[in-house]
């Protein structure tokens, strides 16, 4: 053997050699924690000859294999930078799973990436090779109370459903009263409890122990006998386990003439770790704008409406307690009402796929087929789906209530709505039965568009068959309002029919009440589709703006819509800033007004613009502080969300104006 060959033999096992005898330690402080969002200190310590690769594992339950983590933080993100001295720590808030946590950390290098293990946004998912260091178990204190609480109105109007999720099925009670002091929770109503399994997913990953974990059991009770219009105190759990905090909200009031609800599609949840997908960081700003809202509300009701791609899960389970665990602080004070989505069920094993859908229906739903959707949220109506698989039937499909002024209806733009469908003649029924004279205003609400000017493709064939076949029933039946999500923009129409607009009645016009189709995909889902371009020129970057389609936004962010007997009105509120970029109204006559776009930058609005299109709404939105924000506390303080400050366009009915997005 040369003299050389001894040197690289001796130089390649330097590399495999520790250059000290100190073991690497990892460890987390405190051990136990009280509930979802409480944070938890790794640090770490004598990791020799530091990568920016090496990582941090977050495992649930312990005994997780190394590549089954639920996500992963790299020991770069440590704060202070002090990582590449081998040594730090990151804080990370912790929700409760219903099984204890560890921690590991590992070596990973550059050579050993894998470009066949990506996760699901092209990134090469960390490897398992070399372990480091292990925690041992950290855990959640039992007897806290349930978790995961969020309310829904059901058929009745002297009712109101609330559900939650705990570690076994026990009994567990609602208690509920008119004061706020436990003594006077007088009345008291079982909880119902149901769970799903890992068989009655229909594919991986849902079905696999790489995306499965236990659910926990739902539990569903339903505060009964409620005084119209009356703020009830409520709290759930039992004197065995333990009872949550005590939360609030306003009864529905059946004589009530005016609406609030805050309405949006494809919000998401974020994580703070990255996972098998990335998550939606903008959620936490949706979240925190209509929470200020609603606390500026004092004593009106209000609802909340999320029409469909809720959690984006999309098979991975735990990122539906992330969810649950986000939207609390809202879902517990006002009504939390959903329609079904894409990333919710698709996969090519559910039952209606026709031939002309193949392209449409896909496998967004990650194998979960509508299972956690169904049995997570109890919507009014007892609409549902057989799956054929050994998942209990899909429900919360299509329903419908009245909510003060106005007349919502929920459908599924993934089952089947055409003519002979159980859901088409619930569509045709449900519009033709609306007392007008009760709720002037009618509201149809689905996931995928029957408009859209994004360069969306993939869906035409649906929508060709949802302008067929349902858009004469929204004009035969004088729908107000149509709203849709799935594309993940901000994007407003004039009265439509057939692509044609209806005039508005202004200066003496005749006119027709046609629908207004408005499209509020844009909660937090960060991938965002560009215009549709010109036919004759596709790979060009103008995308010019049709005349029917008179307001488009970039601006992740909600729509408040505030109803009397006399006029609705919607609004578009953007998230870097939470004020209104975009406003139309609609009178009961179904004349709609001359809606402005509103871009206000930080430092300018155009003041005769705003006051022209001012709502009602408007009084508390000004007067509300943003300290408001600070209940949004705990779990949520870890995350900073990205701003997505692209401009919106101002538009008015003409000339309609480009914007190249």
């Amino acid at each position: 053997m040369t003299v050389d060959m001894i040197l690289i033999i001796y130089s390649l096992l330097s590399l495999l050699t520790p250059l000290t005898t100190s073991k690497p330690t990892l460890s987390v402080t405190p051990r136990a924690l009280n509930k979802s969002g409480d944070s938890v200190l790794i640090q770490w310590t004598a990791v020799d000859s530091p990568s920016k690769l090496d990582w941090l594992g977050i495992y649930s339950p312990p005994d997780s294999p190394h590549h089954h983590f639920i996500g992963y933080k790299f020991l770069s993100s440590s704060s202070p930078a002090t990582w590449e001295s081998g040594y730090g720590s990151v804080s990370i808030p912790i929700t409760n799973l219903r099984s204890n946590y560890s921690f590991r950390i590992f070596r990973w290098t550059e050579f050993e990436i894998d470009p066949k293990r990506l996760d699901y946004d092209h990134n090469p998912l960390p490897g398992t090779a070399h372990l480091l260091a292990e925690t041992g178990d950290i855990w959640f204190l039992s007897g806290r109370g349930p978790e995961q609480i969020h309310l829904a109105y059901t058929g009745r109007e002297d009712e109101m459903r609330v559900m939650f999720v705990a570690e076994d099925p026990e009994e567990r009670w609602v208690k509920y009263g008119v004061g706020r002091d436990d003594g006077e929770l007088g009345d008291v109503a079982v909880a119902r409890v149901e769970r799903y399994e890992k068989e009655h997913m229909c594919d991986a990953p849902a079905n696999e122990s790489l995306g499965w974990r236990d659910p926990g059991w739902i539990f569903d009770a339903v505060m009964k006998d409620l005084k119209p219009g009356v703020r009830y105190y409520y709290r759930v759990g039992s004197d065995s386990k333990g009872w949550g905090t005590t939360h609030s909200f306003l009864s529905r009031d059946g004589e009530s003439e005016e609406t609030i609800a805050f309405m949006f599609g494809d919000m998401g949840t974020v994580t703070p770790y990255s996972t098998f997908y990335r998550t939606q960081d903008e959620s936490i700003s949706t979240m925190k704008w209509i929470l200020r809202d609603i606390e500026a509300l004092g004593d009106k009701p209000a609802f909340v409406s999320h029409i469909g791609d809720i959690s984006y899960a999309r098979g991975f389970s735990w990122i539906w307690d992330e969810f649950f665990t986000q939207i609390e602080p809202v879902a517990s004070k006002v009504p939390y009402h959903v329609c079904i989505g894409n990333h919710e069920y698709n996969w090519p094993l559910q039952p209606w796929r026709p031939d002309w859908a193949k392209a449409v229906y896909g496998t967004d739903g990650g194998g979960e087929c509508g299972v956690p959707y169904s049995l997570r949220f109890n919507m009014p109506g007892n609409s549902s789906e057989l799956t054929g698989t050994y998942a209990p039937a899909t429900r919360n499909l299509y329903y419908s209530l009245d909510v003060g002024a106005a007349h919502f209806v929920y459908i599924s733009t993934e089952t089947n709505f055409l003519p002979g469908s159980r859901q088409y003649k619930f569509i045709k029924h449900d519009l033709e039965s609306v007392n007008r004279t009760k709720t002037p205003f009618v509201v149809v609400q689905g996931h995928r568009p029957m408009y859209t000017t994004s360069n969306e493709y993939g869906d035409a064939p649906l929508r060709q068959r949802m302008l067929e076949h349902l858009e004469p029933l929204f004009v035969k039946n004088n729908v107000t309002l149509a709203l849709w999500g799935h594309v993940h923009r901000y994007e407003r129409f004039c009265p439509l029919n057939n692509f044609t607009c209806g005039n508005m009645g202004l200066l003496g016009e005749d006119w027709k009440a046609f629908p207004v189709h408005v499209v509020i995909g844009m909660a937090g889902q960060d991938w965002q589709p560009i215009w549709q371009p010109r036919e004759d020129h596709p790979n060009d970057p103008i995308f010019p703006q049709p005349m029917w389609s008179l307001y488009r936004g970039g601006e992740f962010g909600y729509t408040r819509l505030v109803a009397t007997k006399k006029k609705l009105t919607l609004s578009y509120v953007g998230n870097h800033d939470g004020a209104v970029h975009d406003v139309v109204e609609i009178l009961a006559s179904g004349q709609v007004l001359n809606g402005v776009g509103v871009a206000c930058s930080s430092s300018s609005c155009d003041g005769a613009k705003v006051k022209a299109v001012e709502s009602s709404f408007s009084w508390f939105v000004k007067g509300a502080s943003v300290v408001v924000l600070g209940a949004f506390v705990g779990y949520y303080l870890g995350f900073i969300s990205r701003s997505r400050k692209e401009s919106a366009s101002r538009q008015n009915w003409t000339p309609v104006n480009t914007e190249d997005l």
